[in-house]
């Protein structure tokens, strides 16, 4: 996709610091990193959110990043990582090309995790109907 800043960064006409490069995907020094050694994990083949990624895709992205974020958090000097995607401007993502945030963690760090909140009265139940519900649907639509 011609207007991707990722696919200008694979095509190499805007420069990263990459860190892993295959024939398949490639990781690169996020330039606005939550702590140091933050890394985006990308498919170099272009889609644009993770529902609209090859499910065969998606489980190398995975393979790749099970045997990488633990050496991406180590060269960070980090003993702990998140793995984050944002998927949808709801979620955050600002970058419509399918990809996985790796962010070092250290104990006492100063990052925190999302808050919470408690369901009320039966809120829990209805929300759970409605996830089914939508797997369900899902389910039908592939067969």
């Amino acid at each position: 996709m011609s207007d991707c800043i990722f696919c200008k960064i694979i095509s190499g006409d805007i420069p990263a610091t990459k860190v892993y490069e295959d024939a398949g995907f490639l990781a690169f020094l996020d330039i606005h990193p939550v702590s140091p050694g933050h890394t985006l994990v990308i498919p170099k083949q272009h889609y644009d959110r993770f529902e609209t990624t090859p499910p065969e895709v998606v489980a190398e992205l995975y393979k790749l990043l099970r045997s990488i974020a633990v050496s991406i958090a180590a060269g960070a000097g980090a003993d702990a990582f998140n793995l984050g995607v944002n998927n949808g401007p709801a979620a955050g993502q600002v970058i419509f090309h399918t990809h996985v945030h790796v962010i070092p963690r250290k104990p006492k760090d100063g990052l925190e995790s999302w808050g919470s909140r408690d369901y009320e009265g039966t809120e829990m139940d209805e929300v759970a109907k409605k996830i089914r519900a939508a797997i369900k649907q899902s389910a039908a639509s592939r067969e």
